[in-house]
Protein backbone atom coordinates (compact mmCIF):
# COMPACT_ATOMS: atom_id res chain seq x y z
CA UNK A 1 0.00 0.00 0.00
CA UNK A 2 2.69 2.33 0.54
CA UNK A 3 6.28 1.69 -0.52
CA UNK A 4 9.04 4.45 0.19
CA UNK A 5 12.29 3.93 -1.39
CA UNK A 6 15.38 5.76 -0.25
CA UNK A 7 14.13 8.89 0.20
CA UNK A 8 16.87 11.86 0.89
CA UNK A 9 15.59 15.96 1.50
CA UNK A 10 18.45 18.36 1.68
CA UNK A 11 17.82 21.76 2.71
CA UNK A 12 20.72 23.41 1.75
CA UNK A 13 23.88 21.62 3.47
CA UNK A 14 21.73 20.30 5.97
CA UNK A 15 20.29 16.37 5.54
CA UNK A 16 16.88 16.40 6.76
CA UNK A 17 16.28 12.40 5.93
CA UNK A 18 19.10 10.54 4.66
CA UNK A 19 18.21 7.07 2.63
CA UNK A 20 14.83 6.32 4.63
CA UNK A 21 13.49 3.55 3.29
CA UNK A 22 9.95 1.02 4.30
CA UNK A 23 6.79 -0.15 3.13
CA UNK A 24 3.20 -0.86 5.00
CA UNK A 25 0.98 -3.05 4.20
CA UNK A 26 -3.20 -2.67 4.88
CA UNK A 27 -4.10 -3.10 8.25
CA UNK A 28 -0.71 -1.92 9.70
CA UNK A 29 -0.56 0.81 12.48
CA UNK A 30 2.98 1.97 12.23
CA UNK A 31 4.29 4.08 14.58
CA UNK A 32 7.01 6.89 13.26
CA UNK A 33 9.54 7.68 16.22
CA UNK A 34 12.27 10.00 16.81
CA UNK A 35 13.88 13.20 18.40
CA UNK A 36 12.75 16.17 17.60
CA UNK A 37 14.69 17.05 14.18
CA UNK A 38 14.85 13.56 13.33
CA UNK A 39 13.44 13.75 10.05
CA UNK A 40 9.87 12.35 10.64
CA UNK A 41 7.96 15.62 9.69
CA UNK A 42 10.19 16.04 6.43
CA UNK A 43 9.45 12.01 5.26
CA UNK A 44 5.91 13.05 5.59
CA UNK A 45 5.91 15.80 3.86
CA UNK A 46 7.60 14.07 0.73
CA UNK A 47 4.75 11.33 0.42
CA UNK A 48 1.89 13.34 1.02
CA UNK A 49 3.59 15.75 -2.13
CA UNK A 50 3.77 18.66 0.12
CA UNK A 51 7.39 18.57 -0.40
CA UNK A 52 9.55 17.00 -3.34
CA UNK A 53 12.76 15.00 -2.25
CA UNK A 54 16.22 15.36 -3.38
CA UNK A 55 16.40 11.98 -4.54
CA UNK A 56 14.38 8.60 -4.00
CA UNK A 57 10.80 8.33 -4.18
CA UNK A 58 7.54 6.76 -2.80
CA UNK A 59 4.39 5.03 -3.60
CA UNK A 60 1.31 5.10 -2.47
CA UNK A 61 -1.16 2.39 -3.71
CA UNK A 62 0.93 1.73 -7.03
CA UNK A 63 1.16 5.66 -7.83
CA UNK A 64 4.32 7.26 -7.98
CA UNK A 65 5.31 10.50 -6.01
CA UNK A 66 7.14 12.18 -8.58
CA UNK A 67 5.23 10.92 -11.76
CA UNK A 68 1.60 10.93 -10.25
CA UNK A 69 1.37 13.95 -7.57
CA UNK A 70 -2.43 14.12 -7.71
CA UNK A 71 -3.20 10.50 -8.42
CA UNK A 72 -0.94 10.20 -4.78
CA UNK A 73 -3.04 12.68 -3.13
CA UNK A 74 -6.51 11.20 -3.99
CA UNK A 75 -5.06 7.94 -2.26
CA UNK A 76 -4.43 9.05 1.11
CA UNK A 77 -5.75 11.58 4.21
CA UNK A 78 -3.26 13.89 5.64
CA UNK A 79 -3.35 15.33 8.81
CA UNK A 80 -0.62 17.51 9.07
CA UNK A 81 1.69 18.81 12.18
CA UNK A 82 -0.48 21.67 13.96
CA UNK A 83 -3.43 21.21 12.53
CA UNK A 84 -3.89 24.15 10.02
CA UNK A 85 -7.17 25.31 9.25
CA UNK A 86 -9.38 28.17 8.21
CA UNK A 87 -10.01 29.73 11.26
CA UNK A 88 -12.55 32.46 10.35
CA UNK A 89 -14.91 29.37 8.69
CA UNK A 90 -17.36 27.46 11.07
CA UNK A 91 -16.60 23.85 10.96
CA UNK A 92 -19.82 22.23 8.96
CA UNK A 93 -18.84 25.20 6.19
CA UNK A 94 -14.94 23.93 6.18
CA UNK A 95 -15.81 20.48 5.94
CA UNK A 96 -18.58 21.19 2.64
CA UNK A 97 -15.75 23.03 1.30
CA UNK A 98 -12.94 20.72 1.89
CA UNK A 99 -15.26 17.55 0.38
CA UNK A 100 -15.83 20.03 -2.82
CA UNK A 101 -12.19 19.82 -3.05
CA UNK A 102 -12.05 16.75 -2.84
CA UNK A 103 -14.07 15.96 -5.88
CA UNK A 104 -17.47 15.46 -4.15
CA UNK A 105 -20.29 17.18 -5.16
CA UNK A 106 -24.55 17.45 -4.84
CA UNK A 107 -25.53 15.11 -1.99
CA UNK A 108 -22.61 13.43 -1.74
CA UNK A 109 -20.94 16.59 0.02
CA UNK A 110 -23.49 16.34 2.93
CA UNK A 111 -23.32 12.36 3.27
CA UNK A 112 -19.57 13.13 3.46
CA UNK A 113 -19.78 15.80 6.17
CA UNK A 114 -22.06 13.64 7.87
CA UNK A 115 -20.21 10.66 8.04
CA UNK A 116 -17.13 12.25 9.52
CA UNK A 117 -18.92 14.11 12.21
CA UNK A 118 -19.98 10.78 13.39
CA UNK A 119 -17.12 9.56 12.99
CA UNK A 120 -14.72 12.16 15.36
CA UNK A 121 -18.13 12.93 17.41
CA UNK A 122 -17.89 16.97 16.63
CA UNK A 123 -22.03 17.63 16.12
CA UNK A 124 -21.58 19.96 18.68
CA UNK A 125 -18.93 22.49 17.13
CA UNK A 126 -20.75 22.02 13.94
CA UNK A 127 -21.96 25.97 13.54
CA UNK A 128 -18.77 27.25 15.40
CA UNK A 129 -15.83 29.40 13.73
CA UNK A 130 -13.08 27.21 14.05
CA UNK A 131 -11.11 30.32 15.50
CA UNK A 132 -13.28 29.43 19.01
CA UNK A 133 -12.65 25.82 19.47
CA UNK A 134 -10.40 24.19 22.04
CA UNK A 135 -6.74 22.47 20.98
CA UNK A 136 -8.48 19.60 21.10
CA UNK A 137 -11.90 19.90 19.15
CA UNK A 138 -9.54 21.93 16.28
CA UNK A 139 -7.63 18.29 16.27
CA UNK A 140 -10.63 15.89 15.78
CA UNK A 141 -11.78 18.60 13.13
CA UNK A 142 -8.51 18.70 10.98
CA UNK A 143 -8.83 14.77 11.11
CA UNK A 144 -12.18 14.82 9.91
CA UNK A 145 -11.15 16.39 7.05
CA UNK A 146 -8.68 13.75 6.58
CA UNK A 147 -11.37 11.12 6.42
CA UNK A 148 -13.57 12.91 4.31
CA UNK A 149 -12.95 10.91 1.06
CA UNK A 150 -12.37 7.54 2.77
CA UNK A 151 -8.85 7.24 2.17
CA UNK A 152 -7.55 3.76 2.38
CA UNK A 153 -4.31 5.74 3.80
CA UNK A 154 -3.89 7.81 6.26
CA UNK A 155 -0.85 10.39 7.48
CA UNK A 156 -0.65 11.69 11.10
CA UNK A 157 1.64 13.92 12.26
CA UNK A 158 1.57 13.69 16.13
CA UNK A 159 -2.05 13.42 15.94
CA UNK A 160 -2.26 13.92 20.02
CA UNK A 161 0.66 16.41 20.52
CA UNK A 162 -0.65 18.69 23.30
CA UNK A 163 -4.06 16.96 24.25
CA UNK A 164 -5.11 16.38 27.40
CA UNK A 165 -5.60 12.83 28.48
CA UNK A 166 -8.86 11.84 27.72
CA UNK A 167 -8.40 14.34 24.17
CA UNK A 168 -5.34 11.95 23.70
CA UNK A 169 -7.54 8.35 24.72
CA UNK A 170 -10.52 9.68 21.77
CA UNK A 171 -8.14 10.24 19.27
CA UNK A 172 -6.05 6.89 20.13
CA UNK A 173 -9.55 5.13 20.11
CA UNK A 174 -10.35 6.47 16.37
CA UNK A 175 -7.53 5.24 15.15
CA UNK A 176 -7.88 2.17 16.95
CA UNK A 177 -11.42 1.78 15.01
CA UNK A 178 -10.15 2.12 11.84
CA UNK A 179 -6.67 0.14 11.94
CA UNK A 180 -7.89 -3.22 10.18
CA UNK A 181 -9.50 -1.24 7.20
CA UNK A 182 -6.62 0.90 6.11
CA UNK A 183 -2.96 1.57 6.56
CA UNK A 184 -1.73 4.11 9.03
CA UNK A 185 1.19 5.78 9.36
CA UNK A 186 1.44 8.36 12.18
CA UNK A 187 4.52 10.29 13.60
CA UNK A 188 4.28 10.62 17.57
CA UNK A 189 7.40 11.31 20.64
CA UNK A 190 5.03 9.75 23.06
CA UNK A 191 5.86 6.19 23.75
CA UNK A 192 3.00 4.75 25.56
CA UNK A 193 1.10 5.57 21.88
CA UNK A 194 3.05 2.83 20.27
CA UNK A 195 2.34 -0.01 22.82
CA UNK A 196 -1.51 1.58 23.07
CA UNK A 197 -2.11 1.61 19.21
CA UNK A 198 0.51 0.76 17.12
CA UNK A 199 1.40 -3.03 15.39
CA UNK A 200 4.36 -1.43 14.20
CA UNK A 201 7.13 1.03 14.61
CA UNK A 202 9.86 2.67 13.33
CA UNK A 203 12.87 4.86 15.01
CA UNK A 204 14.70 7.22 13.03
CA UNK A 205 17.52 9.21 14.04
CA UNK A 206 19.66 11.58 12.29
CA UNK A 207 17.51 11.28 8.89
CA UNK A 208 18.19 7.19 8.99
CA UNK A 209 16.01 4.60 9.70
CA UNK A 210 17.88 2.71 12.44
CA UNK A 211 15.10 0.26 13.94
CA UNK A 212 11.78 -1.54 12.36
CA UNK A 213 9.93 -3.85 14.48
CA UNK A 214 6.69 -4.66 16.63
CA UNK A 215 6.64 -2.62 19.75
CA UNK A 216 7.43 -6.37 21.28
CA UNK A 217 10.58 -6.44 19.08
CA UNK A 218 11.61 -3.49 20.57
CA UNK A 219 11.12 -4.40 23.81
CA UNK A 220 13.32 -7.28 23.13
CA UNK A 221 16.39 -4.41 22.80
CA UNK A 222 16.00 -3.48 26.26
CA UNK A 223 18.42 -4.09 28.50
CA UNK A 224 15.81 -4.87 31.19
CA UNK A 225 13.67 -7.23 28.86
CA UNK A 226 13.58 -10.71 31.17
CA UNK A 227 14.81 -9.02 34.30
CA UNK A 228 13.34 -10.04 37.83
CA UNK A 229 12.33 -7.72 40.45
CA UNK A 230 11.68 -9.31 43.56
CA UNK A 231 10.43 -8.43 47.25
CA UNK A 232 11.33 -9.96 50.12
CA UNK A 233 10.76 -10.21 53.72
CA UNK A 234 14.69 -10.48 54.20
CA UNK A 235 17.95 -11.12 52.35
CA UNK A 236 21.88 -11.22 53.66
CA UNK A 237 24.61 -10.33 51.70
CA UNK A 238 25.61 -13.96 51.15
CA UNK A 239 22.10 -14.46 49.85
CA UNK A 240 22.20 -11.99 46.90
CA UNK A 241 25.79 -13.16 46.54
CA UNK A 242 24.73 -16.39 45.74
CA UNK A 243 21.57 -15.28 43.36
CA UNK A 244 23.97 -13.20 41.69
CA UNK A 245 26.13 -16.58 40.51
CA UNK A 246 22.90 -17.59 38.80
CA UNK A 247 23.45 -18.37 35.06
CA UNK A 248 21.95 -15.89 33.24
CA UNK A 249 22.06 -13.37 35.37
CA UNK A 250 24.76 -10.15 34.81
CA UNK A 251 24.20 -8.61 38.15
CA UNK A 252 21.97 -8.17 40.88
CA UNK A 253 20.85 -4.35 42.33
CA UNK A 254 19.17 -3.34 45.52
CA UNK A 255 16.29 -0.73 45.16
CA UNK A 256 15.43 1.68 47.55
CA UNK A 257 12.70 0.29 50.18
CA UNK A 258 12.24 0.64 53.54
CA UNK A 259 9.92 -1.80 54.40
CA UNK A 260 11.29 -5.27 52.44
CA UNK A 261 14.34 -6.16 50.77
CA UNK A 262 13.79 -4.97 47.07
CA UNK A 263 16.13 -5.96 44.46
CA UNK A 264 16.45 -6.57 41.03
CA UNK A 265 18.27 -9.08 38.79
CA UNK A 266 19.46 -7.87 35.49
CA UNK A 267 19.87 -10.92 32.60
CA UNK A 268 23.29 -11.22 30.36
CA UNK A 269 22.10 -10.19 26.61
CA UNK A 270 19.38 -12.73 25.41
CA UNK A 271 19.32 -14.96 28.93
CA UNK A 272 15.74 -15.87 30.33
CA UNK A 273 16.59 -15.96 34.11
CA UNK A 274 13.17 -15.89 35.32
CA UNK A 275 12.70 -19.49 36.16
CA UNK A 276 16.35 -20.01 37.94
CA UNK A 277 15.31 -17.16 39.99
CA UNK A 278 12.14 -18.85 40.82
CA UNK A 279 13.62 -22.30 41.48
CA UNK A 280 16.36 -20.63 43.68
CA UNK A 281 14.09 -19.05 45.71
CA UNK A 282 12.65 -22.13 46.35
CA UNK A 283 15.04 -24.32 46.75
CA UNK A 284 16.15 -21.88 49.88
CA UNK A 285 12.61 -21.87 50.97
CA UNK A 286 12.25 -17.55 50.72
CA UNK A 287 8.87 -16.48 49.68
CA UNK A 288 8.72 -13.37 47.49
CA UNK A 289 5.67 -10.62 48.45
CA UNK A 290 6.44 -9.64 44.86
CA UNK A 291 7.83 -11.37 41.72
CA UNK A 292 7.86 -9.24 38.47
CA UNK A 293 9.31 -10.18 35.01
CA UNK A 294 10.02 -7.27 32.91
CA UNK A 295 9.16 -6.61 29.62
CA UNK A 296 11.65 -4.22 28.34
CA UNK A 297 11.51 -0.62 28.30
CA UNK A 298 10.75 1.35 24.60
CA UNK A 299 11.95 4.88 26.59
CA UNK A 300 15.66 3.02 27.12
CA UNK A 301 15.40 1.40 23.93
CA UNK A 302 14.32 5.20 22.43
CA UNK A 303 16.95 6.94 24.14
CA UNK A 304 20.08 3.92 23.78
CA UNK A 305 18.83 4.58 19.76
CA UNK A 306 18.77 7.82 19.29
CA UNK A 307 21.70 9.08 22.15
CA UNK A 308 24.00 10.14 19.82
CA UNK A 309 21.69 13.20 18.89
CA UNK A 310 22.14 16.57 20.38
Amino acid sequence: MVEVDNLVKHYGPIRAVNGVSFSVSKGEVLGFLGPNGAGKSTTMKMITCFLPPTSGTARVKGHDILTDPVKVREQLGYLPESAPLYEEMTVEKFLRFIAQVRGCSGAEVGKSVDRVFETTQIHKVAHQPIHTLSKGFRQRVCFAQALLHDPEVLILDEPTDGLDPNQKQAVRDLISSMKDEKVIILSTHILEEVDAICTRAIIISEGLVKVDGTPEELRRKSSYFGAVSLKLPKADRGFLDQLGQLNGIDKVERLPSEEVVSIRCMPQSGKEIATGVFDFLKDKGVSATEFHVDEGRLDEVFRTITRTVK
